[in-house]
């Protein structure tokens, strides 16, 4: 079918290929939820809720050429990956010249359809040089948690690295200094076995 996209529609112990209309998909998946927003399937066998899950893109174009849907129910919690996203501003780190390093850019949560979020929020203002936020940190809507390791890392305020530029300039500096010494030994000891 033209401008059709074909997907397959599965729930536990079953599944089912259809098509769907590609430019309707891309404005369903377009939104602030993405993948994770919750969709209305109409096929020939009734209505589904369905989350996409599984995409395939054209390797030149870049549009979705294929999609797995996942079944789900409004009251059956389920697993999805959801956008993390630094807010605000770590003064503290930048009156320091430090930068402040993101290092989970996804969390995995589970939660009901209707309550996995769009994005998670993680306010760094209060973020100082040599701390770190943790996944423990995080503030997650109600009715939503994550399995993940609450000691995981989600940002860190990291020193400036001049400063450990200036220190090897300077250990250097002084090897060189160290090093030009001992020609400058050698050669008062050469004057003086010349004036013996």
């Amino acid at each position: 079918m033209p401008g059709s996209t074909t997907a397959r529609c599965g729930a536990p112990g079953a599944a089912a290929a259809l098509a769907v209309v590609g430019r309707e998909l891309r404005a369903a998946l377009s939104g602030e939820a993405g993948t994770n927003a919750l969709l209305q399937l109409e096929t020939g066998d009734g209505s589904y809720l369905a989350l996409a899950r599984e995409m395939q893109r054209h390797p030149v174009r870049g549009t979705v050429t294929h999609v797995d849907f996942q079944i789900v129910r409004r009251d059956e919690v389920i697993g999805a990956d959801v956008a993390v996203t630094l807010v605000g501003e770590a003064v503290e780190v930048a009156h320091g010249d430090g930068i402040v390093d993101q290092q989970l850019f996804t969390l995995p949560v589970r939660a009901k359809p209707s309550d996995i979020p769009t994005v998670v929020e993680v306010d760094i203002s209060g973020l100082t040089i040599g701390a770190v936020i943790r996944v423990a940190d995080l503030t997650l809507p109600p009715g939503v948690e994550t399995e993940l390791d609450p000691d995981a890392p989600v940002a860190t305020g990291v020193p400036p690295r001049v400063q450990q530029a200036g220190a090897g300039a300077e250990g250097e500096a002084g090897e060189a200094a160290g090093g030009e010494e001992q020609p400058a030994e050698g050669a008062a000891g050469a004057a003086a076995e010349q004036e013996a």
